[in-house]
């Protein structure tokens, strides 16, 4: 075993580099600011009452102002928000127009919703914010905004938990938000839909069904909400904030992660794919083939058959997007691979002619390492167990923010390179900075590569979508 330390990642944005997502767009602007294709003005539809909509917009118009940082002993980890319009470092502005916002009445909202009558009430909603964002779409919005009303909100995802000698559910209870994508999907000239909560706008809303305190969800600063909301309308929007480093000497490389999701029913587990198809982040989505759990390891794999095809269909959107092939790919699987799977994957690679590839289980692991003082190792600790395997610290104690960020105790991940010509070491070097391409917030320590984190993002949403209805290949539409 052999421990090792990685360097925080540096990130490429406009006119420099910066391991701080924040600090990096804030010094050198979002990476494609130069590009005439980068989105300049963003016109936002906006769909919810009248109240939600005029609070969400006033918190918008403070935002574009810029907010002040957190008072904090860590000045790293609160920065304060620039702002967001054409003289502020994301040298972008939103539009605002009243044809693009459509008020919704909330006065034939039940008073609650029992087991069930749950999943017909949240299609019903999901339903009417679909045909309202049609509207906004076909009126020029860039995004459309779905802001909740905390009536709905309490409906939707109760604080209580059900009384235990409430009635069990038929068929399992449905997620709005994914709901919700899976059916914007199948009206293509839907823009990118983003779900907001009224307590990210309104920190005076609460909700009614609480019962302690010590329920309350943690409230992010008002900066941080800022930072994360408008970096995710201008990724939506078709933007480009930034990318991973990339050297001229550097190959290509197409990163594809693989995960699996059940079918609604429960009958079926499906493979999902979301791939980055570069380190700039744009991604398509592939859908794969039915999987199931072996035997003999009762892990989930596919057929080889099923590898080949849905690695195939990968490289065959590359090409279709890139107009040429990549000289290497990288496949993160959640689940180990079997003889079948690494044979249906090599053979689909190496009938590209592609001679450079890694096929990396990851996973998280119940190893822990310990660490002398009050934080737990640092967020880049690895730990090289044998040529193949490494024990990752992906989350951990950051030095840039004199802390340790997070709640809980960190659990590594777990890297086993199951076919590969590079060094465990190089490998686990690319999946910590892989960990930094979530466009959806501005932290950087994320747990999971970015292909394995929009796989089961993927996933949980195309389980929403039938084997014949339309899947969006824009990993925005997921987001």
């Amino acid at each position: 075993m052999r421990p090792f330390f990685i360097q925080e990642p540096e990130l490429q944005f406009g006119q420099g580099r910066h391991i701080d997502i924040r600090f990096g767009i804030s010094n050198y602007k979002p990476l494609d600011y130069r590009d005439k294709l980068a989105p300049k003005t963003i016109p936002l539809g906006i769909v919810g009452p009248e109240r939600n909509i005029s609070d969400l917009r006033e918190w918008l118009n403070l935002c574009g102002k810029g907010i002040e940082a957190k008072s904090s002993n860590q000045p790293n980890l609160f920065p304060s928000f620039p702002g967001f319009g054409d003289d502020t470092p994301y040298d972008a502005k939103l539009l605002f127009d009243s044809r693009l916002e459509r008020q919704m009445s909330m006065r034939d909202l039940p008073k609650s919703v029992d087991v069930k009558g749950y999943n017909k009430f949240i299609t019903e909603l999901a339903e009417t914010y679909i045909k309202e964002a049609e509207a906004c779409s076909e009126r020029g919005a860039s995004v459309v905004i779905c802001a909740l009303p905390i009536e709905a909100l309490d409906l939707i995802d109760p604080d209580e938990p059900a009384p235990e000698d409430a009635e069990t559910p038929e068929t399992p209870e449905q997620d709005f938000h994914d709901l919700l994508k899976a059916r914007a999907m199948q009206i293509q000239r839907i823009k990118p839909i983003q779900i907001v909560l009224p307590m990210t706008y309104s920190e005076n809303v609460r909700r009614k069904k609480r019962k302690k305190k010590a329920d309350t969800r943690k409230l992010q600063d008002t900066a941080t909400r800022a930072w994360n909301f408008h970096t995710a309308l201008y990724y939506k929007a078709g933007g480009a904030p930034w990318r991973l480093i990339r050297d001229e000497a550097d190959i290509t490389c197409c990163f594809v992660g693989v995960s699996f999701y059940k079918t609604l029913d429960g009958s079926m587990i499906f493979t999902s794919s979301a791939q980055v198809f570069n380190e700039r982040g744009q991604g398509l989505i592939v859908r794969g083939s039915p999987a199931k759990i072996a035997k003999n390891d009762r892990d989930i794999h596919m057929t080889g058959e099923g590898a080949h095809k849905l690695i195939t269909d990968a490289l065959a959107a590359y090409r279709a997007e890139h107009r040429t092939m990549p000289a290497r790919v990288v496949v993160h699987k959640t689940s180990g691979f079997d003889d079948d799977e690494i044979e249906g994957f090599v053979k689909g690679i190496e009938d590209k002619d592609i001679g450079l590839y890694d096929l990396v289980n990851v996973s998280k692991s119940h190893t822990r390492l310990f660490r002398v003082g009050l934080y737990p190792p640092l967020r880049g600790t690895a730990i090289e167990v044998d040529e193949d395997q490494a024990l990752l610290y992906s989350r951990g104690a950051v030095d840039f923010f004199q802390t340790y960020p997070g709640m809980y105790v960190p659990r590594p991940l777990e890297l086993l390179a199951e076919d590969s010509d590079r060094s465990i070491s190089d490998i686990t070097k690319e999946v910590l900075a892989l960990a930094k391409m979530n466009w959806n917030n501005t932290e950087f320590d994320n747990s999971m590569p970015v292909t394995i984190q929009a796989a089961k993002r993927v996933g949980r949403i195309l389980k929403y979508i039938g084997i014949n209805d339309r899947v969006s290949p824009l990993y925005s539409s997921y987001m």
